[in-house]
């Protein structure tokens, strides 16, 4: 089973972790959600820290 990190980009353009799922379309859904309500970047990366998708506000 692969794990889905949620990382969003500060102000200084470092990635922070914000959560861990097992479903890609659900953590593509929330990671687009809390862009919109955020206005940050997020990004979801595989359990290896391969870039799978970059979402912006």
């Amino acid at each position: 089973m692969t794990r889905i990190v949620i990382q969003w980009q500060d102000q200084f353009g470092r990635w922070q972790r914000f959560q861990e799922k097992h479903n890609q379309a659900d953590a593509f859904r929330t990671a687009q959600a809390r862009a919109r309500s955020t206005g940050k970047r997020h990004r979801l990366v595989d359990e290896a820290g391969q870039l799978l998708d970059l979402v912006e506000p």
